[in-house]
């Protein structure tokens, strides 16, 4: 899995990979550089589930609407499971939804993909029980002028900026389980069967699989502790987190 944000018309491309997180790299992006901004048009940027529970809460919507309204289903990283990408404003320069004159509406909100830029993020695992390993290269658009700027980052540093600790955990739990769907776990029914469309609403639709626990008293039935239930039924993050470990589960049987 990658934080992929790429452009569909896509200039000459290239990646500088970086050894550990002590490794430097220099760019800054400001409303000074010729470019800016430039990189928010003509995206196919891929959103993970948490960067849809940040924006989402972000615009005072629920998932379900989010995904109306914002979003359409492209090729996952593997033929088993789909992804969700975010659809550009209908216009020639196809900017992002959430850009304004003044910048990025969503901005301490932004999907993984955008704020690791012009870092991208691999994950990978040695073997089926091997833990997550993760890399970093850094992405050179052949427009952007924000390399050029003279600013030194360690990668270290730019995760600190950037605030991606929360947004890697999270999705390093949906690699995992992102991997377990690669195995084709649905028991022959297809794209779209019911085990499908159980785990699109517990990855993606975070409002729908709240109400889905609760028609089913799923964390009662589970027999989940009452601290760790109580975290579940007020926080969306919690309750994805369950959501992951309950669909392995479910999907075993």
């Amino acid at each position: 899995m990658t934080s992929e944000r790429t452009t569909e018309t896509g200039p000459e491309t290239h990646t500088t990979p970086l050894q550990d997180d002590k490794a430097s790299f220099q760019f800054r992006c400001h409303p000074g550089v010729s470019c800016y901004l430039n990189c928010c048009h003509k995206l196919e940027l891929r959103l993970y589930p948490y960067d849809i529970l940040c924006l989402k809460d972000k615009l005072g919507c629920s998932s379900g609407q989010f995904l109306e309204r914002y979003t359409r289903l492209g090729p996952g990283s593997h033929p088993y499971f789909p992804a969700i990408m975010l659809n550009m404003k209908e216009s020639d320069d196809a900017p992002c939804p959430f850009l304004t004159d003044a910048g990025c509406s969503v901005y301490m909100d932004r999907p993984s993909a955008c704020r690791t830029y012009p870092l991208e993020r691999g994950v990978e695992k040695a073997g089926p029980d091997a833990p997550l390993q993760s890399h970093y290269s850094v992405v050179h658009h052949s427009y952007c002028k924000g390399h050029e700027e003279d600013n030194s980052y360690t990668v270290r540093q730019w995760k600190r900026e950037q605030r991606l600790d929360s947004f890697n955990l999270m999705n390093d739990l949906w690699a995992e389980v992102d991997a377990f769907f690669a195995r084709d776990p649905w028991m022959g029914e297809g794209h779209a069967g019911p085990r499908q469309q159980l785990a699109f609403m517990v990855c993606y639709n975070i409002d729908a699989f709240r109400a889905y626990c609760n028609e089913n008293q799923l964390t009662k039935r589970l027999k989940v502790n009452r601290e760790l239930r109580r975290r579940i039924e007020r926080d969306d993050v919690e309750l994805l987190k369950f959501g992951f470990d309950w669909l392995r589960q479910v999907l075993k049987t």
